[in-house]
């Protein structure tokens, strides 16, 4: 999903306001990668870590720009969304890329069907309540040895969002704690095996970004 949104006033208000966006996050969004070194550079590493004819999922994908990259690389992906708009965006953009509409924290797979996953600035938009239910959720679907890379705003302020490329919306920006997230990720049973965070890039929203590259044992 939108990489910069959370949940303000609950699950459907999300689904709602990205539903709004999807054809516009696609227009605006559609080639972030384009201008993101750093972040190809770790999907890449990613995709090279998986193993060998297991799929890659990209849990709160959007439009699937991202799973789209990996697929262009040779990768099997899965793209697992909130919103049905997004999803639709999606299989019409992407033919490449299955796309499953479903909840980060109750997710629509089967355990350990994933070689490694990636969520992209989609945890933010959880319900801070919500966010163990999801990382066990991430671990459940993932494959002994499989990776989950994750990326976040990091802070502890919300930003709230109404209007977004001149559309309505009523969503906000969760900021996180990466130690919290980390701390997160081993209770579930993940050994965090890389922690980064860089500044944006002159294009990006102002906010400091986080990394983490964990493994199911």
């Amino acid at each position: 999903m939108l990489g910069d949104m959370g949940d303000l006033g609950g699950i459907d208000t999300v689904r709602r306001s990205y539903d709004t966006v999807a054809e516009k996050y696609l227009a605006n969004l559609g080639d972030e990668l384009a201008g993101k070194p750093l972040d190809r550079a770790l999907l890449a590493a990613l995709a090279e870590q998986t193993e060998p004819g297991t799929p890659i999922a990209d849990l709160g994908c959007g439009p699937g720009h991202v799973a789209a990259w990996l697929a262009a690389r040779g990768a099997t992906t899965v793209g697992i969304d909130l919103s049905p708009g997004m999803v639709a965006v999606g299989r019409r953009e992407y033919p490449e890329v299955e796309f499953r509409e479903g909840d980060l924290v109750a997710l629509p797979a089967e355990d350990g069907e994933f070689g490694s996953a990636v969520a992209f600035y989609s945890i933010i938009h959880i319900h801070p309540d919500d966010l163990r239910r999801a990382v066990g959720e991430a671990y459940r679907v993932l494959r002994p040895s499989g990776l989950l890379l994750v990326s976040f705003h990091v802070g502890s302020e919300v930003r709230h969002v109404e209007e977004l490329w001149g559309q309505k919306v009523d969503v906000d920006f969760r900021f996180l704690d990466p130690s919290h997230v980390a701390g997160l990720l081993e209770e579930a049973g993940f050994a965090v095996e890389m922690r980064m965070e860089r500044v944006n890039y002159p294009h990006e929203v102002e906010t400091r970004r986080a990394y983490l590259l964990a493994r199911r044992p």
